[in-house]
């Protein structure tokens, strides 16, 4: 019996006790007291005990929606690295170009911690996601697995699959337009579930893996939405019967069985040759390799996906509101991509390294409206020094894709769209400057060579097919998006005139 089993033994198992409740309360309170208690012995032994935070507001500051809005007020008041103070948790947030790559970007192996999400990686995921893993030996595998399967050279076995995706995407936009964001979503669950599963048969929205896939992702974005929850502030609360812990542990058993269930579908697909080259299937045969057990492969398999779905799905709808919005540079795109391609075929993956500005203009769109605009969270490991101030050990480090990604020392006037910012001299991307918007450091998302040129490939059709406009009495409001930490735009109406005669057949034909 553990020690924490036999304190709720004590306190009565599973009873609904008050007291017991109060007395877990209370030793988590104490828990809280010993990590300030840490932070003082920090400040007191560290060789930077007296070397001052990143200046920042008094502790307490609250924030307003959306979120990334007020940390970039945050960052203009207070310069591009900030400390917030919340209790016993220290925050550094990361708000220029520049102190992302001193910080987030060289210290990379220093920040490959998460912070503590009791709700959302503990109880909710075991652990086992992805997204939210602590640093050790899981992550070291997890992370083995998704560089060997997604790098360029293994990546390049998914581009017939992510191409006819692509097709079908345009051909849903022709056939009815006025759901274009709903079809992004199909195209981008329908990918990913071929990509991760090897599912081969057409897919759409109300597709029961989809349905229940989604689910799970929504309740993950809802619980991170609502972070801190009482048991992430007092940990100990987790070995009580509290309404929401059930209901994380339920939706656990949910999303376990679900993710089982489809690497099970995959073995037996391999057996009867009804499944397309997929991740999974990598999984499954370096299961011994990679020291994973049953679960954690489900789990890894099943953190691609929602990875994937959700930010390919908002990433499709930032480049048709840049679209609509920019007609001059969409003009700039489609002119690339006549003269590369021209009008009697579709877009391909050999084209792409001639098309530059189409690459540059897919980039430009989620510099201009980041998928992340808060990135997700790292936990700082050691003392990192930077221009006279430290980030401490154990404190939650955030960059905020958002600020970054308009600095104005990088970006000049960070408001206009310009995709011409993203390429040399000579027409081509540049190789000097980067964007945020898949993470930093040893957390960048492993999937980015694949999603972007996944998008950019979808971009190229998409302008290679249509025209888009907005209708001049009603524009879009470019501000109209959900709230993170995954955005989504608003639905918003455009207009999809084709360029080409005969394009249905021509997409169908090729």
């Amino acid at each position: 019996m553990t020690v924490l089993s036999t304190w709720r033994s004590a306190l009565g198992g599973a009873s609904d006790d008050p007291y017991s409740y109060a007395a877990l309360g209370y030793l988590s309170l104490l828990l809280g007291v010993a990590t300030v208690g840490y932070f003082a012995l920090w400040r007191g032994t560290s060789q930077f005990s007296n070397v001052p935070l990143p200046p920042g507001p008094a502790p307490g500051w609250k924030h307003t929606s959306p979120m990334f809005r007020s940390f970039d007020y945050l960052i203009q008041t207070y310069g591009p690295v900030v400390t917030l103070k919340r209790g016993n948790n220290v925050q550094i947030v990361i708000g220029s170009y520049q102190a992302a790559l001193d910080i987030m970007q060289k210290h990379g192996s220093d920040l490959a911690d998460r912070p503590p999400a009791v709700s959302a990686n503990d109880i909710l995921s075991g652990g086992k996601r992805t997204l939210l893993l602590r640093a050790g030996k899981r992550m070291t595998s997890y992370r083995k697995a998704l560089h060997s399967s997604l790098q360029p050279l293994s990546a390049a076995q998914y581009e017939p699959l992510q191409f006819k995706n692509a097709k079908n995407y345009v051909l849903d936009i022709l056939r009815d337009p006025d759901n274009h964001l709903a079809h992004a979503r199909k195209y981008a669950a329908g990918l990913i579930l071929t990509l991760t599963y090897g599912k081969m048969t057409a897919t759409s929205y109300d597709d029961s893996d989809v349905v229940n896939i989604n689910r799970g992702i929504g309740r993950l974005m809802s619980v991170m939405k609502g972070f801190p929850w009482p048991v992430d502030r007092y940990p100990l609360l987790r070995f009580l019967p509290l309404p929401h812990v059930r209901m994380l542990r339920k939706y656990h058993e949910d999303e376990v069985g679900l993710f089982m269930g489809q690497v099970e579908t995959v073995r037996k697909g391999l057996i009867n040759h009804t499944v397309a080259p997929n991740f999974t299937e990598y999984l499954l045969e370096h299961q011994k390799e990679l020291e994973l057990d049953d679960e954690e492969l489900a789990y890894l398999a099943g953190s691609m996906y929602g990875a994937g779905s959700d930010t390919t799905g908002s990433g499709l709808g930032i480049v048709t509101m840049a679209a609509a919005c920019h007609p001059d540079e969409q003009a700039k795109v489609q002119a690339e991509i006549d003269a590369v391609v021209g009008h009697d075929r579709v877009p391909n993956f050999e084209d792409l390294k001639s098309l530059p500005l189409t690459a540059a203009f897919a980039t430009e769109a989620h510099r201009w409206r980041p998928i992340l605009p808060m990135g997700i969270n790292h936990r700082s490991m050691k003392d990192i020094a930077w221009n006279g101030y430290v980030i401490p050990a154990g404190a939650t480090v955030s960059g905020i894709a958002w600020s970054i990604m308009r600095d104005p020392d990088v970006f000049p006037d960070p408001e206009e769209f310009r995709p011409s910012r993203w390429l040399a001299s000579n027409g081509a991307l540049r190789d000097d400057l980067r964007h945020f918007d898949f993470g930093f450091g040893r957390r960048v998302c492993p999937g980015i060579h694949v999603a972007e040129r996944s998008l950019t490939m979808t971009t190229a059709q998409l302008l290679w097919a249509c025209s888009i406009s907005q209708d001049a009495k009603n524009p879009i409001d470019t501000s109209g998006f959900t709230d993170v930490p995954i955005t989504h735009p608003l639905p918003f109406k455009v207009q999809f005139t084709p360029r080409i005669d005969n394009v249905h057949h021509i997409i169908e034909s090729d």
